[in-house]
């Protein structure tokens, strides 16, 4: 049996497909990997560095899954929102290079505390304006010169949902954009400004949700995927929707937030989406 599905794999061109990653396709049903589109995940893995300390830090399991999806050890992965460095602590479980960018200073430090007694050195984060070309060049090429590479292979964005939390008072900071058009636009910006340090033909992931305002749901997601697909030569790759557990703005307000949708008209966001789309440019 498990020579036919070699011949299989070897006729359809499979083996080379997996270039991209360390999986062995031949064990494909030891490998603990999600293919499916529909992501349930009961609990936020809390092992090692990973603390639910940060409004809107996704939790480890999406990273996890994204990196050895699409990136071999010792790959290179770009996060252009760092945040409190979930994608990074999985890079060091990993053994990926990494670069992370963001533009909050006091995350950037507690990042870099987290990370002081660690013997992993193949990471390099910086505070970067994302929205800003030269400083975006500048800081990705220091990091690149840092960790000897020519390219990402992997690029995570799981970017502010516009500015439901405000984390910086930094005017570029896109979680101070409260217009639906200024920031589809601006994160388009950023897109140009960080997808070109992407090598041609490897992975991206898009990690959003959508907002609730002025009483109806904006579907941001949407938006973000819709916007990609018209601005750079892209296929997508799938769409991931993905539960919301352990949230920590609503960690022990289910009950308030079920009266206020039970005394309305609206329902709860219980989802969000990741959207994988592979570079061809």
């Amino acid at each position: 049996m498990k020579q036919q599905i070699k011949i299989i794999f070897a006729i359809k061109g499979y083996y080379s497909k997996m270039m991209f990653n360390d999986l062995n396709i031949e064990d494909w049903k030891q490998l603990d990997i999600d293919v499916n589109s529909l992501w349930i995940i009961n609990e936020r893995d809390k092992r090692g560095k990973h603390k639910n300390i940060y409004h809107g830090n996704f939790i480890p399991q999406i990273p996890n899954q994204l990196i050895r999806r699409f990136t071999k050890e010792n790959d290179l992965v770009l996060d252009v929102f760092l945040g409190s460095g979930t994608s990074l602590y999985e890079c060091e479980s990993l053994n990926r290079k990494f670069i992370g960018l963001d533009i909050n200073q006091n995350i950037i430090d507690y990042v870099s505390s987290q990370m002081a007694n660690s013997q992993f050195g193949n990471f390099s984060i910086h505070n970067c304006d994302v929205t800003s070309e030269t400083q975006t060049k500048t800081e990705i090429e220091k990091g690149l010169s840092f960790l000897e590479e020519e390219n990402a292979k992997f690029i995570l964005f799981h970017p502010p949902y516009m500015d439901i939390v405000k984390f910086t008072d930094n005017p570029n900071d896109l979680s101070k954009i409260g217009d639906l058009n200024t920031f589809v636009k601006t994160f388009v910006s950023v897109c140009k400004n960080t997808l070109q340090y992407l090598a041609t033909n490897r992975y991206f992931a898009v990690i959003i949700g959508d907002v609730y305002k002025n009483g109806e749901v904006i579907p941001l997601s949407f938006y973000l995927m819709d916007a990609i697909k018209r601005n750079f030569k892209t296929k997508l790759k799938g769409i991931i929707v993905k539960n919301i557990e352990g949230n920590k703005g609503k960690l022990g307000q289910n009950g308030i937030w079920t009266y206020r949708a039970m005394n309305s008209d609206y329902y709860i966001f219980k989802h969000e989406y990741i959207f994988v789309f592979k570079k061809e440019f």
